[in-house]
C-alpha cells in the first residue's frame, strides 16, 4: 500500500474499527515521510527557521503539551510566553504581542474560537500569525479556525518535524513570522 493511501485511510478514520489490518502504526508513517522522494534525510536538506529571539505564544490548559511545545521552541532559541486559559493569552498578547501564537481549540473560560476572533479584531493582533491546536482531527474544526482567520491547524499529538513544518510556512525573507507569507 502506497504511503498515500495510507494517510488518506490515516485521515479518514475517525474511530478505530478493532480490525488489525486498518490499523495505521503513526510512528512507521512518520518514519516514511521524513525521507524525501529522493531518498535524503530530511534533517540533511535545507530549513528556514525562525530568525533567533522570535517571540511566540502557546495558549493551552494542558501542562504537557505546553512543556513539550516550549521546549522545541526554546531548544532553537525562541523567546516564549505562556497562558492557560484565553483570558490570560489575550492580555499578554496586548502588553507585549508575539510574533506567532500556538492557540489550543479547547480552553476553560473562552474558548480557542472565540480567542482568535478577538485576535484578528483586534488592530494590535489581527496580523500575527496563529497556529490552532486540537486533540480533535474533526475537519469542521480546521475549516472554521481556517475560515475565522487561522493561519494553519496541528493536530494533537505533534511531532517536533511538524510545528517547525509549520512555523516554516510561515516565515517572510527575514525569517519572521507573517500572516500570508
Amino acid at each position: 500500500m502506497s504511503l498515500i493511501d495510507r494517510l488518506k485511510r490515516f485521515l479518514a478514520q475517525s474511530t478505530p474499527t478493532g480490525n488489525p489490518e486498518d490499523a495505521v502504526n503513526r510512528s512507521e508513517l512518520e518514519n516514511e515521510t521524513r525521507n524525501a522522494p529522493n531518498g535524503i534525510e530530511r534533517r540533511l536538506l535545507d530549513r528556514r527557521n525562525a530568525r533567533e529571539g522570535t517571540r511566540a505564544l502557546i495558549i493551552d490548559d494542558s501542562a504537557t503539551v505546553t512543556a513539550a511545545l516550549a521546549r522545541m521552541l526554546l531548544q532553537n532559541r525562541y523567546q516564549l510566553e505562556t497562558a492557560g486559559d484565553a483570558e490570560s493569552g489575550l492580555a499578554k498578547i496586548a502588553a507585549n504581542p508575539p510574533e506567532v501564537i500556538f492557540l489550543d481549540i479547547v480552553l476553560p473560560g473562552i474558548n480557542g474560537f472565540e480567542a482568535l476572533r478577538r485576535i484578528r479584531r483586534d488592530p494590535v493582533s489581527k496580523d500575527i500569525p496563529v497556529i490552532m491546536m486540537s486533540g480533535n482531527e474533526q475537519a469542521t474544526e480546521q475549516f472554521y479556525a481556517q475560515r475565522i482567520g487561522a493561519d494553519d491547524f496541528m493536530k494533537k499529538p505533534f511531532s517536533r518535524f511538524e510545528v517547525f513544518a509549520r512555523v516554516e510556512k510561515l516565515l517572510d525573507g527575514e525569517a519572521a513570522p507573517k500572516r500570508g507569507s
